[in-house]
């Protein structure tokens, strides 16, 4: 269905192409904006690589929420200065507020695979690049 100013009815929709964000991580848009024309909302597969992780930011508007569908461990590093971690299992779900500085790193050896959500209807509506706090995240 292609994306629509005036929608009447719902859709099923066969996703989008993956793509590389701003943050590092591969996102696999299903309901977006691009999509199909949401508005307040975007819902998709996001994966961060084999020891891989994101750069640091945060989102200026919007609150962001996961759920971890597989993988191994994922260290979520939050904070102002990335001082608050904690580790994520498949079948965990993760909340980061907006404004809230943020890195995820997959500590293990396979592809950790997220659905994510949010209050936005882009993946990168109001991403903000941290490049300063980068190095405090080994």
């Amino acid at each position: 269905m292609a994306p629509s100013e005036d929608l009447k009815y719902g859709c099923v929709v066969q996703g989008a192409a993956s793509y590389t964000s701003k943050q590092g991580s591969v996102y696999a848009p299903g309901i977006s904006a691009e999509t199909v024309g949401a508005k307040a909302v975007f819902l998709g597969i996001v994966t961060i690589p084999p020891e891989g992780r994101t750069k640091a930011h945060l989102h200026e508007h919007h609150e962001s929420a996961f759920y971890l569908m597989s993988g191994d461990e994922v260290e979520l590093c939050t904070g102002e200065q990335l001082e608050h971690r904690e580790i994520a299992k498949p079948g965990d779900y993760l909340f980061i507020p907006a404004k809230v500085p943020h890195v995820a790193v997959n500590r293990g050896k396979t592809p950790a695979v997220f659905v994510g959500v949010r209050n936005e209807p882009t993946a990168q509506e109001s991403v903000v690049m941290l490049p300063a706090l980068d190095a405090l995240v080994p």
